[in-house]
């Protein structure tokens, strides 16, 4: 089958058969291609490939064949031109900024992104003369008075990370584009089977594939979705000088991630769906957050740009951080784990693990507090899940 012939198939067959090419061997399921370097036929091959005269393997640092099968997979996924794959989310998040940014740029960044993307723009690539500023995810005024002569582009993630707030995409787009910056959407939560950033106009798509792209806590690694010019021009480079490369096993379990994937997420948002609700009846939750509930502000914006609610519940305890560590510990089932994204229910206390490096105040002045108690919904049954909880409730 012809490759632009995925163009006209469904997302769950595309992340099912896109991007294998059989080998001569035949085989029915994607190889992992374990090999450092490629033989070249002659001296001049070998030449024409690393000047980029002529496509081809050159080095698994930045050509691999499985790698370059997961890209390719995901980039039609996204409904991007090209997709670049590597060693983490976090390194793909770094070969943004290391690829379009310079001394003296600026950057507007949403109060709401994960922690240690606050710390990178902060205490790294502040340290190199970038300039940032953070604002509020849902506040498109905000951006808008927050961008200068020198801003690069504008980053953010939704739905964030705990508070489930969602931005609208289409909104920050235009004014991104209005006066002359990119627009970089962290996909992680929903991926493109529930979301598609550069459909709403963003420019660019980054993502952790350890989440919910894995599907089942294995491997870690990350992967940038652009424009053929920006990824060629900027991104690429940064990959094939600096290394933070995707390995071929990783990208091997992650092909097999993305084969289940709408059907999982589907599974995820339905359980993640019931237990919001549940815990709204709790006499011992002060305030729950997910976007499928009416209550939640960006209810309606969700239903507009989001195919489904995703996976993830955080809600509010009375009593703070004693509530919370009683009610995490008090559970026989779920995992307590940062990580999310899982098939397993994993529950995590925000305030001290993934935002626990940034200070009292900023986790103040994203809405991270003390009680606050993030879950991240698997694929258990339902029943069992709230009646874990319901032993620290």
């Amino acid at each position: 089958m012809k490759d632009t012939d995925w163009q006209d198939y469904s997302l769950a067959t595309q992340a099912i058969r896109a991007g294998h090419r059989r080998t001569h061997e035949d085989e029915h399921s994607m190889p992992i291609f374990a090999t450092s370097s490629y033989v070249f036929g002659s001296a001049e091959e070998a030449a024409l490939k690393f000047t980029g005269k002529v496509p081809g393997n050159i080095y698994s640092r930045f050509t691999n064949p499985t790698v370059n099968a997961f890209q390719e997979r995901l980039a039609l996924l996204e409904q991007g031109e090209r997709c670049l794959a590597f060693a983490s989310g976090m390194a793909a998040i770094m070969a943004v900024g290391m690829g379009l940014l310079k001394a003296g740029d600026h950057v507007v960044v949403s109060r709401s992104v994960f922690g240690n993307t606050v710390l990178l723009f902060e205490n790294y690539f502040g340290k190199f003369g970038v300039e940032y500023d953070f604002v509020s995810l849902t506040e498109p005024v905000e951006w808008e008075q927050a961008i200068k002569a020198n801003t690069r582009f504008l980053f953010l993630e939704t739905p964030s990370n705990p508070l489930i707030e969602i931005a609208d995409i289409e909104a920050l787009a235009a004014i991104a584009h209005r006066h002359g910056c990119l627009l970089v959407v962290d996909n992680v939560f929903c991926t493109p089977a529930l979301q598609k950033p550069l459909a709403l106009g963003a420019d660019i798509v980054v993502h952790s594939a350890t989440k919910y792209i894995d599907g089942q806590g294995r491997c870690v690694g990350g992967a940038v979705v652009a424009s053929e010019e920006v990824i060629e021009k900027s991104i690429y480079p940064y990959l094939r000088t600096g290394g933070a490369t995707m390995s071929p096993f990783n990208a091997w379990v992650f092909l097999a991630g993305l084969e289940t994937l709408a059907l999982r997420m589907q599974a995820h948002c339905d359980n993640a769906f019931a237990l919001a609700q549940w815990l709204e009846q709790q006499p011992g939750v002060e305030k729950v957050h997910y976007p499928g509930l009416k209550s939640h502000p960006q209810h309606e914006l969700a239903k507009h740009q989001q195919s489904h609610f995703g996976g993830v519940v955080s809600f509010e305890l009375k009593g703070g951080k004693d509530k919370a560590w009683k009610l995490i510990d008090s559970t026989r089932m779920l995992s307590i784990t940062a990580n999310l994204g899982d098939v397993k229910t994993t529950i995590t206390h925000p305030a001290t693990t993934t935002h626990g490096r940034l200070t009292p105040e900023v986790r103040a002045a994203v809405g991270i507090k003390d009680g606050l108690v993030r879950v991240s919904v698997g694929l258990e049954n339902i029943d069992d899940i709230k009646l874990d909880l319901a032993r620290g409730l």
